[in-house]
């Protein structure tokens, strides 16, 4: 399993790493797990960029801590606008853009929690972001001045994220940033996440979980988004 270990400022991190098959360079893309962490279904999204013409880094973000603490603190980070984790996806951004096999233009794409970062760093250095049913703070607007092109897709049956599509289609279209934002009907939370076991068993009791017709429109939509900000 392709694992690299990157050096932030505070800790080590452990990232799942794939690179597409022939001559580089390619442009990269650092893709932020949802609340449960690297699981097989980060990996995929990993393997999927990589298969793409990608760069792809999947960073443990709870990898130099493994227990709840850990968990709070990223949370937390997430919810305050600074601290380790922010520094954490920075340092990975940097490590892959530093490659000799990268064109230096990197993306993010992040899935619920990770959804949620990606957003809050697309003023930070990312030439696009893809924020996948992740949380958008009500003060969208103030924070998304200066970001790059934003993707961005919601399901209409999720309860947890009501108004966000909309709230995102706001501050974007008010800061004149250029994005392409999209509500499935019949998906609801984590509808582009494949969460096999007990989690993917409650997950799909709560109405949330893989909606395979979305997730592969919404993949598509991605690609597309990509190519024309990463390969220019």
């Amino acid at each position: 399993m392709p694992i690299l270990n990157i050096a932030a400022r505070e800790h080590s991190l452990s990232a799942y790493f794939r690179s597409p098959e022939g001559e580089g360079p390619w442009p990269g893309v650092v893709v932020l797990h949802d609340i449960w962490g690297q699981t097989d279904d980060s990996r995929r999204q990993v393997d999927w960029l990589a298969t793409s013409g990608y760069l792809a880094i999947a960073p443990d973000l709870y990898s130099w801590n493994r227990t709840p603490i850990c968990i709070l603190s990223v949370t937390r980070d997430m919810i305050a606008r600074r601290g380790a984790a922010f520094d954490d996806i920075e340092a990975v951004r940097l490590a892959l853009a530093s490659r000799d096999d990268c064109t230096g233009k990197i993306g993010v794409l992040g899935f619920c929690m990770g959804g949620g970062f990606a957003l809050l760093t697309a003023t930070e250095g990312f030439a696009a972001s893809s924020v996948n049913y992740g949380m958008v703070p009500k003060d969208a607007q103030e924070i998304l001045k200066g970001a790059c092109p934003v993707i961005g897709s919601f399901g209409s049956r999720d309860y947890t994220l009501r108004g966000a599509a909309s709230r995102l289609e706001k501050a974007l279209r008010l800061n004149g940033v250029e994005h392409d934002l999209k509500e499935y009907p019949d998906a609801g939370h984590a509808f582009m996440n494949i969460h096999g076991g007990a989690l993917g068993w409650v997950m799909t009791r709560i109405g949330m979980g893989y909606h395979e017709a979305s997730a592969a429109d919404a993949q598509s939509r991605i690609l597309e988004f990509f190519r024309h900000h990463l390969h220019s």
